[in-house]
């Protein structure tokens, strides 16, 4: 059962790029680290006592001669000692450190003072790897970087190695610490939520203290998400200092935010310590989950910006190469788990007239599942709803042009099922002690290779058998006694850690033998929403609320930290989750401004329904390469304005999209006009309207004008909505 791990070698430091091309620059003297991408760096060297020091990150440098060389710190008191003036780059928690350490352990004689020195480095084009070990045993800390240059990012993680001859027992096993320029006054930016109010933006003072967000939940979770942005204070949506980072892990996370006694404001993140102890046998290493961090003088939204490139281009399969996010059509509020062959055809012939591409059936096409009480775990077709399979569904959709897909749920199971009659013991479970359900459900324990097997096996089957394009992959609960009667004691809290990995890997073994399959990120809404899990999929389910006017705020946050083409957005009927009533048109714009997806009741759509249906259908397929991968402008946001304002600038600058919507009107009052933003000032633009809403009596204005003076429209109803686009002229 053991063990999945990373090993690294470090050898010898060499520099293959000429200076003015380098991501990395290390000066052999001072034994000092630049790191530079585009429009930031971040530096770090070696103490004379042997501490690996955070030495700058911010503006880019261009003279490594600039940054000062590590250096020691004068104990200010017996209650002060150095070790708390120095910002380590990576701390063990030993001596005199009063701090969030990044590594904790425990020897098997009870012995847990850590201290770690530098050992030696080593660079590889835009890959950093340097080695910490403690001043007296074998263990060991290789610290990666990896310098995305051209989206302004930096990857961080380490790998702990027992290098001695017996096991020892890490307690804290954290990604990164990242360093703010000492001073006070700066802001944090994080997201909150819960089921159905996913990915709220706060942001709030940091004072001397503690802040923690987490989840140990065994998932990302709806209540935090693992994003952070800082500023100095005074940082706005387009302008203004900005430190920012996102973990990439899809499991219990953590994030501590300091401010010292002494001015230092510090980020720690990576595995949660909660319910943590994992043993490391002599020889095997622990790899923490990669930390991404990065700076902008261009406000929060740079910063967002600098992420959403990351994501596609680096993190996302199939980076700058996939395609573009299709409509898709989900057949979940239509039907219930009232599936069937005849039903689900009539409506993929409704969905196919409107322009769909992907056709999605839901839950309860297997085992005996008609009501979320039973079958779950089962998955084989029901053969009362599909007397002969699946394939002449799937053959009529791909008929009508569309791709087909299909909801599972593997990590779960019910109770009522012959999953669990058959193994009840592979199921999370502390012996002789209560097993709660959760939406009628008990969690699988992933941990176990033979879990991991038995559910890699029936994806592998189902999508191997039947011509399926793509998995809509949910997980509604979750979880709770986290017990593995079956592994020794010492190893039971691994569970947390081994559980991730595994799904990792069915993820990844699914993608490699089928690499055209596409798999949504779902948990009961935005409960899986991470980098970790985007390596592995084409999009993410935000949030089980549809209501568009909700969904505004929810989208806001999500865009915070994750690009619009990983945002499946759906339009629902009306009234939806809070009883609330908008406009077809209204809930259309609203989910164009991810990808685009339909989730109505189409047998309930009249007429008018259908045709405005259609266009928006056209027009989103016009606009989605802008909206997918385009720079993003959040120009008036929700939280703060009775307009809500989005403007997605294609990359080139040839055509840009404005989405606006208004709340609410008093007094007849008008918009004011909307400022745009990331035009060329020298070019012109013509606009196009779709509708009458905008008032602008010129078709053809500049760049200089557009962002100068901005756009008026006609947006007087409650919940009113619009675009436009704009082109420009060559």
């Amino acid at each position: 059962m053991r063990r999945i791990f990373l090993c690294l070698a470090i050898t010898g430091f060499t520099l293959a790029l000429p200076l003015s091309a380098q991501s990395i620059q290390f000066d052999q003297a001072r034994k000092l680290w630049l790191l530079t991408t585009a429009h930031s760096s971040y530096a770090m060297g070696v103490a004379p006592s042997g501490q690996l020091q955070h030495l700058y990150w911010g503006p880019a440098l261009w003279r490594i001669a600039d940054v000062p060389a590590a250096s020691p710190r004068a104990d200010v008191s017996s209650f002060d000692p150095h070790e708390m003036l120095e910002n380590e780059e990576y701390a063990g928690w030993g001596g005199p450190r009063y701090y969030e350490p990044a590594l904790k352990i425990t020897r098997a004689d009870g012995n847990r003072d850590l201290v770690l020195h530098y050992v030696s480095g080593n660079t590889d084009g835009n890959k950093l790897r340097v080695v910490l070990k403690d001043i007296r045993d074998e263990i060991e800390v290789t610290l990666s970087y990896t310098v995305y240059r051209e989206t302004d990012m930096i990857e961080r993680s380490a790998a702990i190695r027992n290098r001695t001859k017996q096991q020892i027992t890490i307690e804290s096993a954290q990604s990164a610490t990242w360093y703010m320029p000492p001073g006070i006054g700066y802001r944090l930016s994080y997201l909150s939520g819960r089921w159905a109010a996913e990915t709220q933006l706060n942001r709030e003072p940091i004072h001397e203290g503690m802040k923690v967000i987490e989840s140990r939940l065994g998932h990302t979770g709806h209540n935090f998400n693992p994003w952070f942005a800082i500023d100095d204070g005074s940082a706005e949506e387009t302008h203004g200092r900005v430190w920012f980072g996102a973990l990439a892990w899809s499991g219990n996370w953590r994030f501590s935010i300091e401010q010292t006694p002494y001015r230092q404001v510090r980020v720690t993140g990576g595995l949660n310590t909660f319910d943590f102890a994992y043993p490391l046998r002599p020889g095997e290493i622990l790899q923490t989950p990669e930390f991404y961090g990065g700076f902008t003088d261009s406000g929060f939204g740079g910063a967002s910006r600098c992420l959403h490139d990351l994501e596609r281009t680096h993190i996302a399969p199939h980076g700058l190469s996939a395609r573009l996010r299709p409509v898709l059509y989900n057949s979940w509020e239509a039907t219930e788990f009232n599936v069937d062959q005849q039903g689900q055809e009539t409506l993929a012939d409704k969905a196919a007239k409107l322009g769909v591409e992907l056709f999605v059936m839901d839950d309860g096409w297997f085992g005996e599942r008609n009501t979320d009480k039973a079958g779950l775990g089962d998955w084989f077709v029901n053969k009362k709803k599909f007397p002969n399979g699946l394939d002449p569904l799937i053959e009529h959709i791909n008929k009508l042009g569309m791709d087909f897909g299909l909801w599972v749920e593997p990590e779960m199971v019910n109770p009522d099922s012959q999953l669990y009659r058959a193994h009840p013991d592979w199921v999370m479970n502390f012996p002789g002690r209560p097993r709660s359900e959760l939406r009628n459900q008990l969690i699988l324990n992933l941990a176990r290779d033979d879990v991991k097997e038995y559910i890699f096996s029936v994806l592998d089957r189902l999508t191997t058998e039947h011509k399926i394009r793509y998995l809509k992959w949910d997980m509604n609960r979750t979880f709770s006694e986290p017990g593995w009667p079956e592994e020794k004691p010492e190893a039971q809290r691994e569970l947390w850690v081994r559980y991730v990995l595994n799904l990792y890997d069915i993820i990844d073994r699914l993608r490699a033998k089928h690499p055209n399959l596409e798999i949504e990120s779902c948990s009961g809404g935005g409960g899986r929403v991470d980098l970790g899990i985007l390596r592995r999929v084409d999009e993410f389910w935000i949030s089980d609320n549809t209501e568009a006017y909700d969904r505004l705020k929810i989208q806001e946050g999500f865009s915070e930290a994750y690009a619009a083409k990983f945002m499946s957005a759906w339009v629902t009927d009306v009234p939806n989750t809070n009883g609330r009533t908008t406009s077809l048109k209204y809930r259309f714009l609203v989910a164009m401004q991810g990808a685009l997806g339909i989730g109505a009741n189409l047998n309930k759509w009249l007429t008018e329904d259908t045709e405005l249906a259609t266009k928006m259908v056209t027009l989103d397929k016009r606009i989605r390469n802008t909206v997918q991968n385009g720079d993003l402008y959040r120009l008036l946001s929700p939280r703060t304005n009775d307009v809500t304002a989005n403007q997605y600038v294609a990359k080139g600058g040839k055509e840009a999209v404005l989405f606006a919507f208004r709340h609410a009107q008093q007094y007849k009052t008008g918009v004011a006009p909307i400022r745009l933003e990331g035009l060329d000032p020298r070019a012109t633009y013509r606009l196009e309207s779709i509708d009458r809403a905008l008032l602008e009596k010129n078709s053809v204005l500049s760049g200089a004008y557009l962002m100068g003076n901005g756009i008026s429209l006609d947006l007087i109803d409650d919940y009113d909505g619009t675009a436009v686009l704009l082109h420009r002229v060559e």
